[in-house]
């Protein structure tokens, strides 16, 4: 059984939801990320998603864009992000961790090398923005062969067709995008996410993640009602870019939004 199986299994038996927080490797630096990694565990994460950042990150909202520039401009490299990964093994054989970016840095390196190297320093799956599930098949094959989980999104306007293309070759999890637009915007229409969510599980069984527009633990707690896990950026990135000055206190801000939407989550799950 996968790390990710094991996590949602873990997370069914003691009725909870999976809190999965984003950041971007390498912003502000490796060493912050790291450290960052290990105290959001603590703090009642789940799972770890891990940005690998680039050049146009067009999915994503201007505070993620920003920490992908930063993290660019101190020399972040998908090859420098799974040597992150592989630091955060050394002490945790535990937690699922997700990269998640876009198609073309994993081109550069090639398929099968990114893969492997990926396996080897212990990340569990890949979610790329913007490769669809119809041009997908050589890179789920070289995950496959490295036991990495190919994580797909899913958005409001997937119909039907969508859902099944996705549903079939998906591993790990879904990632459903809970509002139209990039990420950190919108209101969450919460009746809309349920109906959607009942849609995607009568064709997985695979958990569903929501994200995108998830600000704080009310928010968190009502998403936990909905879906298997909640997903949450753009806030924690905030948290980072307010005290750029001052990285102890960005941390401490992460680490209390986190604990906050545990409980919040928890609250109304158990």
């Amino acid at each position: 059984m996968s790390r990710l199986d094991q996590c949602f299994k873990a997370l069914k038996d003691s009725k909870q939801k999976a809190l999965v927080p984003f950041i971007t490797a390498g912003d502000p630096s490796a060493d912050f990320t790291l450290n960052c990694m290990h105290e959001m565990v603590k703090a009642g994460a789940s799972i770890i998603e891990l940005g690998v950042p680039f050049s146009d990150p067009m999915a994503d909202g201007p505070v993620i864009q920003r920490a992908s520039e930063r993290a660019l401009a101190k020399g972040m490299s998908l090859r420098g992000v799974i040597e992150i990964v592989r630091a955060f093994r050394e002490t945790d054989q535990t937690t699922p961790v997700i990269l998640m970016g876009y198609l073309n840095p994993i081109e550069f390196m090639g398929y099968e090398a990114f893969a492997s190297a990926a396996a080897q320093a212990g990340v569990d799956g890949v979610l790329t923005v913007d490769i669809p599930p119809e041009e997908s098949a050589d890179l789920i094959a070289a995950y496959d062969q490295y036991g990495l989980a190919p994580i797909f999104l899913l958005s409001p306007t997937s119909n039907e067709s969508r859902i099944k293309k996705v549903s079939a070759v998906a591993k790990g999890y879904i990632y459903y995008v809970s509002l139209k637009g990039v990420t950190g915007a919108g209101h969450l229409e919460l009746g809309e996410i349920e109906t959607k969510i009942k849609e995607i599980k009568q064709h997985t069984s695979l958990p569903i993640a929501i994200g995108f527009g998830v600000k704080n633990a009310e928010i968190a707690a009502n998403i936990a009602k909905i879906g298997d896990a909640v997903v949450v950026g753009s806030a924690l990135i905030n948290c980072i870019t307010d005290h750029l000055d001052n990285q102890a206190q960005g941390q401490q801000g992460i680490s209390s939004l986190l604990s906050e939407m545990r409980t919040a989550m928890d609250a109304v799950t158990q």
